[in-house]
């Protein structure tokens, strides 16, 4: 017959050991308790870095007068289809004279078709603003993988990547990115993706340098020595020492893929929708200049001005905030 064990009261588990289990709940829940300390000391330092950066872009003038035009181009195009109707756009609903000039009807006045062209740029902007967006976001997709890529790898990646990027660098981007909307086809996709392969270039170079700066710091070589790999170093080392640069630099770079958007739109390369750019090309098409209708020129030419000179501002005050040699410079 067997006996029961009470000889050793430690192989009971819990009844044997009386501080057992409580030892177990008291680990668990100060872990539990440092997770959610750590959480809250990220929030905070999260929140302090925001203030810090609002605080340092608010002495900077130009950039806050860059984001107020940004805030009311971005809302006009969001709010278009809710306080106008697309149905304006087709030239056989159209209710105005030819190439009318701007009255109380129609405050821009008319295009080639009796069309308001108040109308044509608030629903081009939808395009503009859109392609501009996407297309620089893909540029700087490409340039800062190429950048990093080729400053973290030494030999022979390192090589090939500089080539390619010197050839993009050396071939005209625009002709390059006319050629290749013409080859794809016209549409929105096409637009994007011609300008963004083309325009990546000089960011990748940007990128690489300041790759390079980085990897030459010490606790890089601390980082490695502990047996950090490559994709460790790359993503938590040195893309969030040249987020700031990317960051800015995508600010100049929408403002650059408007430009040139609107460029391809005027050559003919269009996306087949309304434009500040196809309206440019419309002027042009119909003579606007020598009939006296100033209106349908000065309309979509003034928006892309104003908009390309916002993301400007913004990107050279997000430069000075960012930058720890020009922080506190106020423009």
């Amino acid at each position: 017959m067997s006996t029961p064990n009470t000889a050793n009261p430690g192989s009971t588990g819990s009844t044997g050991n009386p501080g057992g289990g409580s030892t177990t709940g008291a680990g668990s829940t100060a872990g539990a308790a440092g997770a959610v300390n750590t959480a809250g000391l990220a929030r905070a330092r999260r929140r302090l870095a925001l203030a810090r950066f609002w605080r340092e872009y608010r002495r900077q003038r130009a950039g806050l007068y860059g984001a107020a035009i940004l805030i009311v181009a971005v809302l006009l195009a969001l709010l278009t289809p809710l306080l106008t109707d697309s149905a304006g756009l087709d030239v056989t609903q159209a209710t105005g004279a030819k190439m009318a000039p701007p009255s109380l009807e129609f405050p821009f006045g008319t295009d080639e078709s009796g069309r308001s062209v108040l109308l044509m740029v608030l629903w081009g902007s939808r395009v503009s603003l859109l392609v501009g967006f996407l297309a620089a976001l893909l540029s700087m997709v490409i340039g800062t993988v190429v950048g990093i890529t080729a400053g973290h790898f030494r030999g022979w990646t390192s090589a090939v990547l500089m080539r390619i990027t010197d050839w993009f660098l050396v071939l005209p981007s625009l002709v390059l990115a006319l050629v290749l909307a013409a080859i794809l086809g016209g549409s929105i996709v096409t637009i994007i993706v011609a300008i963004g392969v083309t325009s990546w270039a000089s960011t990748a170079r940007q990128i690489r340098a300041q790759t390079l700066s980085v990897e030459a710091r010490p606790y890089i070589e601390r980082s490695r020595a502990l047996g950090a790999g490559h994709w460790h170093v790359m993503t938590r080392h040195v893309l969030p020492n040249v987020a700031p640069l990317v960051l800015a630099n995508t600010t100049l770079q929408v403002a650059h893929a408007i430009v040139t958007e609107s460029t391809l739109a005027f050559l003919g390369a269009s996306s087949g929708q309304v434009s500040w750019g196809g309206l440019l090309r419309g002027s042009y098409d119909w003579g606007a200049a020598t009939a006296g209708a100033w209106w349908y020129i000065l309309a979509p030419g003034l928006c892309i001005v104003a908009v390309v000179m916002a993301f400007t501002l913004c990107g050279r005050a997000l430069e000075a905030v960012l930058n720890p040699r020009l922080r506190g410079v106020s423009r």
